[in-house]
Order: structure tokens, then C-alpha cells, then sequence
């Protein structure tokens, strides 16, 4: 079983930076695609920042590309999103997720989930 554990998660103004970390365990960290998904009360879960299992390729939505950052580290087992130039409406819930791959590719679901880290952007 993989756990995921979020942390960094608070309260900043809107123009701030936030770092937060997924931290994961149990399972050869270089089996499974890590994620970043955010949700708000009464949206839809949106994804924002994908690294895949090697942490060579990272990805971000177009709704934070270049403002936010995704990187991976194996050794440490943490997966980090580097948060800059925060807008009100990037206040969420944020969820670090995880699908599992193989050489034939990867998963399109993400079955590993963590419980999240609460961001709040005040204007």
C-alpha cells in the first residue's frame, strides 16, 4: 500500500508563495505518477501538476503555468509544488494523487489519495 501525506498548506495574501509537499511511503516511490489536484467548494476536482515515476517529466495546467512548479525527489520520497503569484481563486483543498504504472505505461486512474492540505488566498 502507498500513503500519501500532504503538509504546508496555510493561509497567504494574494501575490504570496506557498510550498507544499506530498510526502510517500510503502511502495518503490518509482512505480507510480504523482499528482497535484485542487478542489473548492462546489467545483470540480481539477488536477494543476503532474511528475511522472522517474520525476523527469513534470506537467501543469494551463490555469498555473508559470506560477506554479512541480518537482520530484525519489531519494527523499516527496514530491513538493512550489506556489508563486497565488490568486484568491487558487484557495482549495489540494490533494497529492497517485496512479500506478508499469512498463506497458500507466494507469488513467489516480487510486492512491492523500487527505489533503487546506490553501487560503485572501485577497
Amino acid at each position: 500500500q502507498v500513503q500519501l501525506v500532504e503538509s504546508g498548506g496555510g493561509l497567504v495574501q494574494a501575490g504570496g508563495s506557498l510550498r507544499l509537499s506530498c510526502s510517500n511511503s510503502g511502495r518503490s516511490p518509482s512505480t507510480y505518477n504523482l499528482a497535484w489536484a485542487r478542489q473548492s467548494p462546489g467545483k470540480a476536482r481539477d488536477f494543476v501538476a503532474e511528475a511522472s515515476r522517474n520525476g523527469v517529466q513534470t506537467s501543469t495546467s494551463d490555469s498555473v503555468k508559470g506560477r506554479f512548479t512541480v518537482s520530484r525527489d525519489n531519494a527523499k520520497h516527496t514530491m513538493d509544488l512550489q506556489m508563486s503569484s497565488l490568486k484568491p481563486e487558487d484557495t482549495a483543498v489540494y490533494y497529492c494523487a497517485g496512479r500506478f504504472c508499469d512498463d506497458s505505461g500507466c494507469s488513467t486512474r489516480y487510486s492512491i489519495w492523500g487527505q489533503g492540505t487546506q490553501v487560503t488566498v485572501s485577497s
